[in-house]
C-alpha cells in the first residue's frame, strides 16, 4: 500500500466512518431521550388530571385544560386529552374538536394497572405517543383517561440533528481528505528526495550539502543524517585518495632508488666494495619501505572493527617503550627520562598505545641533539591521562603544529621518516576518545601530547 493511500485511509476514511457511527449512535440516543421526555410530560399531565378529575360541580368528571386561563397559550404544545366513561363512551376531550380523531375507545383497564404507553398513527398520518390510565370514580366504575402527544416536533428535531451532523461529517470529510492529500503529496515528495539520495549513495555518487530548511521533524533529521553521512563519506574518500596518492609517491621514491642502485651495480663489473655499498643503500631503502608499509597497515587496521580495551597500567607501557628506545638513544648520545605516578591505572588498548608511544619517541629521537635529554611525562588531570614527549631539538613551527598529524606530512620536505608516525598517534587518540596535539613548549624543542580518558573509550 502506497503512502498516499495509507494516509487517506487512516487519516480521512477511518475518521469519517468513525464519525458516522458516532453520529448514528448519538442520533439514536437523542431520539430515545426525546421519547422519554414526552413520556414524562404525559405522565406528569396524567398525574394532575387523575387527582382532580372528579372535583367539578356535582362530582362530574371534567378536564382541567378546558377551564384553564392559560388554555390559549398552552394549546400549541399541550397534549390532547380524552375521557371515557365505564361503558367506553367519550365524555369530553381537549381540544373539543378532537372528536373521532384518535380511534375508538381504549380497552377497559383496572385502576390499579400501571399506565399504558403506545405509539400510534392518527387519522392524519401523524405519529402520536399515547398514555392510557384507568381512574376509579368516587361513585364506582372506572373511567379511562387517554393523553396523546404529537411526535412531529421530536421527529423534526431528530431530522434537523441528522441533517446538521451529516453536513458536519461531509464537511469534515472533505477537509480531512484535502489535508491528507496535501500531506501525502508533501511527505511523498520529501521521501522521494530521500529515496533519490539513498540511490545516489548506493551508486557511489555523493550528493551536495542540504538546503537550509527550517523543518524540525523526523524526516528532516533522517535527511540531515544522510547528508552528514555523505559529507563524511566524501571527506573519507578524499582522504583515502590523498593517502593512496601520497603512499604511491612515497613508495615510488625508494623503489626508484633501489632500481637505480641495482642497475648501476649490474651495468658493469664492480669491485666488492662498490657492490657492498650498493647493497647497503638498497637495504636502507628496504627498511624505509618496511617502515612505510608497517605504518600504512597500522592506519588501515585502526578503521576495522572495535578494539578490546582492558584495564591496565599505563606507566608500565610507557616504561617498556622508553626501555626499547634507550638503545638507539644511547647510540645518538641522548638519554630518556620518564616521570609520572606509578602505577597509572587506565582502560586502553595496550598494543595501539604502545605503538603510539613508540612513534612519539622515534619522532623525538630523530630531532633530539646529541647530549640532550628526552623527557617523557605522564600526568593525571581530572578523568584523563596526559602523556607528553619532549625533545630539545629545533621544535615544530606554529604553522605546522596541526598538519604534522596528517599522513605523509613532513616539516622538512626532504627529511627522514615516513611521515606517518604522528598520523598513527592521532588515530590512536581518536579511537580512545582522546586527542593529540603539539603543546607550547617553554624553551627549545617540541612537546607532543597524547591524551587518553582514564575510563577508556565511550564507544
Amino acid at each position: 500500500m502506497r503512502l498516499a493511500t495509507r494516509l487517506w485511509l487512516l487519516g480521512a476514511l477511518v475518521p469519517i466512518v468513525g464519525l458516522l457511527l458516532a453520529m448514528l449512535l448519538a442520533e439514536s440516543f437523542f431520539e430515545t431521550w426525546l421519547a422519554r421526555q414526552v413520556d414524562r410530560a404525559l405522565l406528569s399531565q396524567a398525574a394532575v388530571e387523575s387527582v382532580s378529575l372528579f372535583d367539578g360541580p356535582g362530582g362530574q368528571p371534567h378536564l382541567h385544560l378546558l377551564s384553564s386561563p392559560l388554555e390559549e397559550e398552552v394549546r400549541p404544545f399541550a397534549p390532547m386529552a380524552e375521557l371515557f366513561d365505564p361503558e367506553g363512551q367519550r365524555l369530553v376531550s381537549y381540544p373539543s374538536t378532537l372528536e373521532g380523531l384518535h380511534g375508538p375507545a381504549p380497552a377497559r383497564q383496572p385502576p390499579q394497572a400501571p399506565p399504558r404507553f403506545e405509539t400510534v398513527r392518527g387519522e392524519d398520518g401523524a405519529r402520536l405517543r399515547q398514555l392510557t390510565l384507568g381512574v376509579q370514580a368516587p361513585t364506582g366504575g372506572v373511567y379511562l383517561l387517554r393523553l396523546s402527544a404529537s411526535l412531529a416536533q421530536q421527529e423534526s428535531a431528530v431530522r434537523a440533528f441528522h441533517a446538521v451532523t451529516l453536513a458536519v461529517a461531509v464537511l469534515l470529510g472533505l477537509v480531512l481528505f484535502s489535508l491528507q492529500t496535501w500531506q501525502a503529496r508533501w511527505l511523498a515528495g520529501r521521501l522521494n528526495r530521500l529515496r533519490v539520495l539513498i540511490g545516489r549513495l548506493r551508486e557511489g555518487a555523493l550528493p551536495e550539502s542540504p538546503g537550509s530548511g527550517k523543518r524540525r521533524d523526523e524526516v528532516s533529521e533522517v535527511e540531515g543524517a544522510l547528508h552528514e553521512a555523505s559529507a563524511r563519506l566524501a571527506e573519507a574518500r578524499e582522504a583515502q585518495e590523498q593517502l593512496i596518492a601520497r603512499a604511491a609517491h612515497e613508495l615510488r621514491t625508494p623503489l626508484a632508488l633501489m632500481r637505480t642502485s641495482l642497475d648501476l651495480a649490474l651495468w658493469k663489473e664492480r669491485d666488492a666494495a662498490s657492490l657492498r655499498e650498493a647493497l647497503e643503500e638498497t637495504r636502507r631503502e628496504v627498511e624505509r619501505l618496511s617502515a612505510l608499509a608497517g605504518n600504512l597497515l597500522d592506519l588501515a587496521s585502526f578503521g576495522r572493527g572495535g578494539w578490546e580495551v582492558r584495564a591496565g597500567d599505563l606507566r608500565e607501557v610507557v616504561e617498556d617503550a622508553a626501555a626499547a628506545a634507550r638503545a638507539e638513544a644511547e647510540a645518538r648520545g641522548v638519554w630518556v627520562v620518564v616521570e609520572g605516578p606509578e602505577p597509572a591505572p587506565c582502560t586502553f588498548h595496550a598494543a595501539s598505545v604502545r605503538q603510539a608511544v613508540d612513534n612519539l619517541l622515534a619522532n623525538a629521537l630523530r630531532y633530539a641533539p646529541k647530549g640532550t635529554e628526552l623527557s617523557v611525562r605522564l600526568e593525571h588531570e581530572g578523568t584523563r591521562w596526559r602523556l607528553s614527549v619532549r625533545d630539545r631539538g629545533p621544535g615544530i613551527p606554529v604553522e605546522h603544529r596541526e598538519s604534522v598529524f596528517l599522513p605523509f606530512h613532513r616539516v622538512e620536505p626532504n627529511g627522514s621518516g615516513t611521515g606517518l608516525g604522528l598520523a598513527v598517534v592521532q588515530e590512536v587518540a581518536k579511537r580512545h576518545g582522546g586527542r593529540a596535539w603539539v603543546a607550547e613548549a617553554t624553551g627549545p624543542g617540541a612537546e607532543v601530547v597524547l591524551e587518553l580518558p582514564a575510563e577508556g573509550p565511550s564507544a
